[in-house]
């Protein structure tokens, strides 16, 4: 049996296997840790993870991909776990408080969403790699000063050294996105305590990305109690994406000091 890509699910198989094994051979680092695998479908990326002698749980949506999974990877056994990822405990599939890898092909219309939910379990997993589309994977490795970073990019890095590996052609798809694809390697950096409320971090980055176009200053002020005057810092005077994780600390901490 063969399983039918679904557009609703923004399913596009890779069918190139040394391409596979390239983005399996991005967790050589972490045998022995156990392997989360988010929407493997016909298992192209799984052949190659349970051959590197990897421990693979795989989460899938697609009815039709489990069952194709269940007849043709039987070493899989109970580690198919037949649920929306974005809904999902991972505590559920890596009981305990142990450290475990991420990875997939990841849909291209969820993986935004799937990197925020991962964000959420960042002290216990060490690495997160894979393939999406080539545009976001450029965004969440992209740099202060570059016109690709955005509110993903900060939030990552602020605990992930992130690493774009290597972009991926349309041709080995089935059926072929429109888009390029690029794999991304990110490893968890020594980061344990940023320096600042990481709840008004995010607060902080989400709202003055939300309006990338003004300086900080003019995009700043729906966080500041009414009537606060404006923090005193050079910082203001520039544009978000020109900001290091370590500026936005810094302008985290003078808004909270308000």
């Amino acid at each position: 049996m063969n399983v039918r890509p679904k557009k609703a699910l923004g399913q596009h198989f890779l069918t190139d296997l040394s391409i596979a094994g390239r983005i399996a051979a991005t967790l050589d680092a972490y045998k022995g840790l156990p392997v989360v695998e988010v929407g493997p479908g016909m298992g192209v990326l799984t052949r190659f993870l349970l051959e590197e002698g990897h421990d693979v749980t795989v989460v899938e949506l697609d009815g039709e991909s489990v069952e194709y999974l269940k007849e043709n990877f039987p070493a899989l056994d109970s580690r198919i776990v037949e649920a929306d990822f974005l809904r999902l405990d991972l505590d559920r599939l890596v009981p305990g408080d142990g450290k475990f890898c991420l990875i997939g092909n990841y849909p291209y219309n969820i993986s935004s969403q799937i990197f925020f939910h991962a964000l959420d379990w960042k002290d216990r997993i060490v690495c997160i790699s894979g393939m999406l589309q080539r545009e976001v994977a450029q965004r969440l490795a992209a740099p202060p000063g570059t016109k690709a970073r955005g509110i993903l990019s900060v939030l990552l890095q602020a605990w992930y050294d992130v690493e774009y590996l290597f972009t991926v052609d349309e041709n080995v798809f089935n059926p072929p996105p429109k888009v390029k694809s690029g794999v991304i390697r990110m490893v968890r950096n020594s980061v344990t305590d940023l320096g600042c409320d990481p709840v008004k971090f995010k607060a902080v980055v989400k709202t003055v990305f939300g309006q990338r176009r003004k300086t900080i200053r003019n995009s700043l002020r729906p966080l500041l109690p009414p009537g606060a005057p404006m923090p005193d810092s050079f910082l203001l005077a520039m544009r978000p994406e020109q900001l290091s994780v370590e500026q936005f600390v810094e302008l985290t901490r003078l808004v909270s000091a308000l």
